[in-house]
């Protein structure tokens, strides 16, 4: 701190401030992809479109790790990068303005034209009504689980990458970067390869187990030391990505898979409910993480060629997806958009 100049920084109120107003414009663009599939987008392109809206986010973030990890280096970095989000979020927040639109000229879907033919009858109820109405919804709370092990999981990786790296031997900070920043693509692009796939055949069950079965697999080589191989950072870097392509998807995909089960309920409110459930539970579990993270687990210490240890934070993420997996085998609840739609 002694490279910052008398005064240079805003006071501690201004900063938390800034946070917030950070946080409260989140829900506008974090619980607005399935209303925006919804309204534009085919039923054969929706889990598609939701996945690029809702995991754009992950594009900024890959870019905070390269472009803020270069720039944040002292006072005048942090300025000079903390000016550059704000001419860019100005610049891109005036260029959506121009350009929205509110609907389409006609509704893409069968679904919509009925939902838009029953709100010119019906209003929306508040949102604590639409709530407990989503709670008592067949199949609600399965999609609802498993978004929450999703974001879970990513906020973790994203939030202890330098340990994570570190642990495998990659100790560069720009090789930590390229590999956080590599982690987030990943969940960009898993979610528009699983969300085609999920738009043409509605396996949403399947492609979830199969996405939370591959998380524990691929979550192992973030903590786990072989003894005898010693500390793999090719195996880790691999896996680190495979874990962002196959856990990243599960988020957009039940959130398609929640509004299909509730429908015709308000798609927006559906999304807020996930992203609460996900934000609030990682706020729990990333501490938790943390502490788990610095407990050293030996196994078969006295067989040489298998003897490793595995770390606590590995542990509870593993711990998390066996929990999800065996609630969400559970699903069973009819597919309420898809039948509106035909599919």
């Amino acid at each position: 701190v002694h490279d910052i100049p008398l005064f240079g920084l805003p006071p501690y109120p201004v900063i938390v401030a800034g946070t917030l107003m950070v946080g409260m414009a989140q829900p506008f663009f974090q619980c607005t992809p399935p209303l925006l599939s919804a309204q534009w987008f085919a039923s054969n392109e929706r889990a598609t479109s939701t996945a690029i809206a809702l995991n754009f986010n992950q594009v900024g973030i890959a870019t905070a790790f390269l472009v803020g990890g270069e720039m944040a280096d002292g006072y005048d970095g942090m300025m000079q990068y903390f000016a550059l989000i704000a001419i860019l979020c100005t610049v891109a927040a005036a260029g959506t303005f121009l350009q929205f639109q509110s609907l389409p000229p006609v509704p893409p879907s069968a679904s919509e034209v009925e939902k838009f033919q029953k709100g010119q009858l019906h209003r929306e109820p508040p949102f604590y009504v639409s709530v407990c109405s989503f709670f008592s919804t067949p199949g609600f709370t399965r999609p609802l689980a498993a978004f929450i092990c999703s974001i879970a999981i990513t906020n973790v990786v994203g939030a202890f990458i330098d340990e994570v790296m570190e642990r495998g031997g990659v100790s560069d900070r720009r090789a930590v970067a390229w590999a956080g920043c590599g982690f987030e693509l990943a969940i960009v692009l898993g979610g528009i390869v699983l969300g085609k796939y999920v738009d043409r055949t509605k396996e949403y069950k399947r492609v979830t187990l199969a996405c939370i079965a591959l998380s524990l697999i691929f979550v192992l080589p973030l903590g786990l030391t072989e003894h005898w191989f010693g500390k793999e950072p090719v195996l880790l870097v691999i896996s680190l990505f495979m874990l962002g392509f196959f856990v990243g998807p599960v988020q957009p995909i039940n959130a398609e898979l929640a509004v299909d089960v509730t429908y015709p309920g308000d798609e927006t409110a559906v999304e807020s409910v996930q992203q609460f459930g996900g934000n609030f539970c990682s706020a729990l579990l990333v501490p938790v993480a943390g502490s788990a993270a610095k407990l050293d687990y030996q196994f078969l210490p006295n067989v040489p060629f298998l003897a490793g240890d595995i770390r606590g934070d590995v542990i509870l993420m593993m711990f998390v997806s066996i929990l999800t997996y065996l609630f969400y085998c559970g699903f069973n609840a009819p597919l309420r958009r898809s039948l509106a739609d035909g599919d």
